[in-house]
């Protein structure tokens, strides 16, 4: 299951499961690309240099530049779209259409429009794997949440089409579905350290309790080694037995 010597892009690395992923793919020998537009920021980009210490950090703004300056290090193995969006409650008649466009764009179109512009560099090698890290979510529905599930089902639906249309260049392409993991986006410290809240959230896990972000981590590492490469086409959930 060796990501050793393997180029790896890791998109919007600062959010959902980036850093943990970031850290398992770095100890097993990956290089990794890790991409956030946020690093335009010099501050922010020394923090994680520091942090994450033989990653190469990209701050690209566009899919477009994002492969170019991907590219300028080498060819990449394995595309992370680790995309992340603000999961906004709310009723389906009170639901602004602004933000469900929001919703499509950050979860739904970069994803798409950067995975096309890597494609053709993976067809013309014949290797490449493309791991979309999505939610598990769609495969059971979550009330008042009906603009993040649509997004997130339609990514799951990407990485499936995808799978077909790519698997004759032999290029895997699965979608990686968490839920329950502790993050700062989704299950932050104010909720998990809460005994109460927390309590009411792992009553609904088979498995009774979160997942740690350095298990999701590993995971990634998993679908972006040669273990995985007769693996194509799946929405694999990773929430505890809930889906």
């Amino acid at each position: 299951m060796s990501v050793q010597n393997r180029n790896i892009l890791v998109t919007n690395v600062s959010s959902f499961v980036g850093k943990p992923g970031t850290r398992a793919l770095l100890d097993g020998g990956a290089m990794v690309m890790a991409h956030d537009r946020s690093f335009v920021d010099p501050d922010i980009r020394a923090a994680f240099d520091a942090e994450f210490d033989g990653a190469k950090a990209l701050a690209a703004q566009t899919p477009e530049d994002l492969v170019a300056e991907a590219e300028s290090h080498g060819p990449v193995d394995v595309l992370v779209n680790n995309d992340d969006g603000e999961a906004k409650r709310a009723k389906i008649e009170d639901a602004d259409p602004a933000d469900l466009r929001d919703a499509l764009e950050s979860m739904v179109v970069w994803p798409f429009v950067l995975t096309g512009a890597m494609t053709p560099a993976m067809k013309a090698r014949k290797s490449g794997k493309i791991i979309f890290v999505t939610s598990a979510t769609p495969l059971k529905g979550l009330p008042n949440y009906a603009m993040y599930v649509t997004a997130r089902g339609a990514t799951n639906a990407l990485a499936l089409s995808l799978a077909h249309e790519l698997a004759g260049h032999n290029i895997q392409v699965n979608a990686l579905a968490p839920n329950f993991v502790e993050s700062p986006a989704y299950f932050p410290k104010e909720l998990t350290e809460n005994p109460e809240t927390l309590a009411k959230i792992t009553k609904n896990i088979p498995l009774g309790r979160l997942a740690k972000p350095e298990e999701v981590g590993k995971v990634v590492a998993f679908l972006a080694g040669d273990g995985s490469d007769f693996i194509t086409g799946m929405v694999m959930p990773y929430a505890g037995g809930w889906a």
